[in-house]
């Protein structure tokens, strides 16, 4: 096993070591990607960045459980939208504040269908439109998944690359900049997704 990243906190070594010593790591990895993909707004990377350092020797499997769990959230959220909309789904997005985002990516998968999936699951905007929308539209179940699949494969794959590239500098990215990191990224990602949905 590989040694804490350096400058890690006390307190987040000793949760990492728990995770990392836990014969349910990967089961709860798998079903903490599914639940930031259908009802928790956390990036994953909060956690997948230090838990990838630490398990270097696992990082492709990592990815793969995050990907698989993120990809059972979205066939999840895409059936409530299909089946549950009027009830589960419309409460949903009532509570995310996101009915005019909503209203406004149906149209955008009417016009982009694949590229609208495609884009959000590559950025920090919320998922959960782009699964109840599918779903309560109709669209394509093979688009959807394909696009899903592409876009968050791309994001933990890509995070893979990242940690073994960077090494032991992400942490001191992630503990130091991790809130600013992340408004700014959810911010250029509001400014794509809007220009998408308003052009």
């Amino acid at each position: 096993m590989s040694s804490q990243p350096a400058g890690m906190s006390s307190k987040a070594e000793k949760w990492l070591d728990k995770l990392r010593q836990s014969n349910h790591a990967l089961v709860l990895l798998f079903f903490l990607s599914m639940l930031e993909a259908t009802i928790i707004p956390i990036p994953l990377e909060l956690i997948l960045i230090p838990y990838m350092l630490i398990e270097r020797e696992r990082i492709w499997l990592l990815a793969s459980v995050a990907l698989a769990g993120c990809m059972a959230g979205a066939l999840l959220g895409y059936g409530v939208g299909q089946l549950l909309f009027d009830s589960v789904g419309h409460w949903f997005i009532a509570q995310l504040g996101a009915a005019d985002e909503f209203e406004a990516f149906k149209q955008t998968l009417q016009d982009d269908g694949f590229w609208a999936v495609f884009m959000v699951g590559v950025t920090p905007v919320p998922f959960q439109v782009a699964m109840l929308a599918a779903g309560v539209t109709g669209y394509s179940l093979l688009m959807f998944t394909s696009a899903s699949f592409l876009s968050r494969g791309l994001r933990y794959y890509g995070l893979a690359v990242l940690v073994l590239l960077v090494g032991e500098r992400a942490t001191a990215v992630w503990q130091n900049h991790a809130g600013k990191l992340g408004a700014s990224l959810l911010a250029l990602a509001l400014l794509v997704v809007g220009w998408q949905y308003f052009n």
